[in-house]
This record gives structure tokens, sequence and C-alpha cells, in this order.
């Protein structure tokens, strides 16, 4: 045990020295708002910068391109990684997380030779193509047909909220193959390159002014069988795959230093004869706000150690997305209610606060993203906790008697 943990602290200063040299220079600028395609070209960029000297895809097995290192050093290496302000978002996190993951377990030797490489070193991109207006919370319900053509299959369809999409290389899709089955049984899993053919991409102008989301068209796209990932049929488990995945990954600070940053911010914002922090119940609020925030890393890491050693978490991934997504709420409004007045009216020069405005929008947007606080918290009682499962009437029903 002994060696395990002085082979862990020679890791970290390794990676934290590797970093120091490195990753300054392609830090993000600490207010600007970028051209969301400049961030995407940083973003490739830093993860080239991984891939050479081996930071890249660090417990995936060397054999397919990875470091072939233990979860435990991916762990140590993301918290050294984010000390800095790095082009991290899901331009680059979607490939990382939710496709390799779901190809490594589930595609051929040769979709894992034509893909987890590129994407580890930064070479494609990846969008995720579930969510559809109809099939949200209840992804099962989608309606995006699939329909096989020979050594192809044609797919007609709409998918809703693919965020990052318009700068994807290529998307990972849940399409329906089977209407004659139950809704989560007819489902095949598929990779599609995002320049072919029939694939129409419309931004989503939010609130914050910003366009991460995108509804996109499919009309006759033709994919090509050996772009199927998994079985035909086998598309309910690849994407349970991918989104355990995104849950235990989904992490994230308030503001660029998390909550200690958010405490010497307040000490350092006057109010009144003192600071903010001389106020009982800011110091409670933030107290209580990094007490979830170490109790949140903690559990993620017990997760992802879970899965370093072939474990299932299931539905304990829940609990970090839920963790994550109200804390990232409560601080980043509790960011802006430091700053007073300016919080809510920011000078356009103002760059951090408007900054601030826009991670408070977000959070709420991702209490539903990535599954929904309410359907997290039944299958947590459900599965966890063993409670009574809501009735479902159409769990046996074909879908195309739905």
């Amino acid at each position: 045990m002994e060696e395990e943990r002085s082979a862990d602290a020679d890791f970290r200063t390794k990676a934290r020295q590797w970093l120091a040299e490195h990753a300054p220079l392609h830090e993000l600028p600490a207010a600007d708002r970028l051209d969301d395609a400049e961030v995407v070209v940083r973003g490739r960029a830093w993860q080239a910068e991984l891939a050479r000297s081996g930071y890249a895809g660090i417990a995936s097995p060397a054999a397919i391109g990875g470091r072939g290192g233990t979860m435990l050093e991916a762990i140590v290496f993301g918290e050294e990684e984010a000390r800095y302000r790095l082009p991290k978002g899901p331009y680059v996190g979607i490939g990382l997380a939710m496709a390799l993951p779901v190809i490594e377990k589930h595609g051929s030797p040769e979709q894992i030779e034509r893909f987890v490489g590129p994407t580890l070193c930064g070479e494609l991109t990846w969008c995720q193509l579930f969510s559809e207006p109809a099939a949200g919370s209840d992804l099962a319900a989608l309606r995006t047909r699939a329909v096989r053509d020979g050594d192809a299959w044609i797919v007609n369809g709409q998918k809703v909220w693919s965020s990052w999409a318009h700068h994807a290389d290529w998307g990972i899709l849940v399409a329906r193959t089977d209407p004659a089955l139950p809704k989560h049984k007819g489902l095949t899993f598929f990779v599609v390159d995002m320049k072919t053919p029939g694939i129409d991409i419309r931004p989503i102008r939010q609130m914050s002014g910003l366009s991460d989301f995108n509804e996109t068209f499919l009309t006759d796209v033709r994919i090509p069988d050996r772009d199927r990932v998994g079985a035909v049929g086998e598309g309910w488990a690849c994407a349970m795959t991918t989104l355990t995945g995104e849950r235990i990954n989904q992490s994230g600070e308030s503001g660029d230093e998390g909550i200690e940053g958010l405490i010497r911010y307040a000490a350092a914002t006057p109010r009144g004869a003192g600071s903010a922090l001389d106020s009982a119940a800011v110091r409670l609020a933030l107290a209580s706000a990094y007490a979830e925030e170490q109790a949140e890393k903690h559990y993620q890491s017990r997760l992802r150690a879970m899965v370093s050693l072939g474990e299932n978490p299931g539905a304990a991934g829940a609990i970090v997305k839920l963790a994550y997504t109200r804390r990232l709420q409560i601080t980043a409004g509790l960011s802006l209610e430091l700053r007073g007045p300016a919080g809510l009216a920011a000078e356009p020069s103002d760059l951090a606060t408007r900054k601030l405005q826009d991670d408070y929008i977000w959070s709420a947007a991702l209490r539903i993203a990535g599954g929904a606080d309410e359907v997290l918290r039944n299958q947590l009682a459900e599965r966890m906790l063993g409670m009574p499962g809501d009735i479902r009437a159409d769990r046996d029903v074909p879908f195309d008697q739905l």
C-alpha cells in the first residue's frame, strides 16, 4: 500500500511539473468571450499536446492509443489539470467521456482503430445525437428511424439539444430500427460523419446570447453498416454505457477556482466596515458549498475507481450529476449575490460578472440536460433504495402501438 501511495505521489509530481510547463500556453483568457470556433481550435490543440506527452486517455489501454495507466492516475491528472483555465468543454469532452467508452466497450476492432487514437489526439470532435422533441428524459421514446438498405441504413428524424454539433466531426446516434418491439428493445446505435449529405444543423439561440445547442435534422441520411456500434437492437445498452460515462464525468467549478476562489473573493469584497466574509450567512453558505464540493469530488473518484475495476456503477452515477448541478446553481447564484446590483446588470466591460451570469443561466439548463433531476431521483429511489417503481403502462407494448 505504501508503494502505491508513493507511486501516486510521484505521478502527481510529474503531472504537476508537466502542466506547469505546458498548460499556461493553452489557457483561455480569464474573462474575454472567444468565438466558439476559436475555442474548438484551442481545445483540439490542447488535446494534441496531451497526446504527444502521453497524458491523453490515461486509463485507456496502450494498445488502442491510451497511456495504459490506472484510473487513479487519470483522476490525479484531472485534479491537477483543473487548476488551469483550459479548453476542456463539450467539444472535446463528448468524445472522451461518451463516444470513446461506448466504442471501446461495444465497438468492433476496426472501429476502435478508426476512432480512438484520432479522438485522443484531438483530430476528431464529437456530438451526441440522442434527445428529440418527444424524447428528452424518456429517451426510449425517440422516433428517429433507421431502415436497412443493403449494406447501409437510411436515417430520418430530428434531434435536439445537440451540443456543439456545428463544430463536430462525428456524432453518436441512437435510432429506432424495429418499431414492432417495445420502445427500449427496438433501438440501434451508430456513429455518423456529420458531413454526410442530409444532415442539417440549426443553432438554437439561448437566453445568454450564445448558441451552444442545436437542432439536427436528418433526411435520408445514409450510414454504412460498418458505422453501427454493437448489434442491431443493442442501442439501449450502448446508450446506457454512454450516459454512465457522461454522469460519472459530470464535474466542474463555480468560477475558475471553485469554492476556494469564491471564499477569497468574499474576503476581498467590502461589506460595511469589513468584508462579505464577516457575514455569518455568507460564511455558512460558503462552508456548505465547500463541503458539498469536496464530497462530490470524492464520490466521483470512488465511482471512477469502480469503473476501472470493471464494475458498473449503474444508478449510482446519478448522484454525481444531481450533486454537481445543484451545487453549481446555488454557488453561481451566490457569486452573483456577492456582487450586489452589478450581479444583475453588469457593465459591458465587466466580463467576469457576465461570465458568472452565463454560468448561472447554464446551471439551470444542466438540471435538465443529461437526465432531469426528477428522473434521476426516480432511478435512485427504485434501483438503489428498492422503493416501488412508477407504473409504466408502455413497458411491454410495441412502440408502433403506443
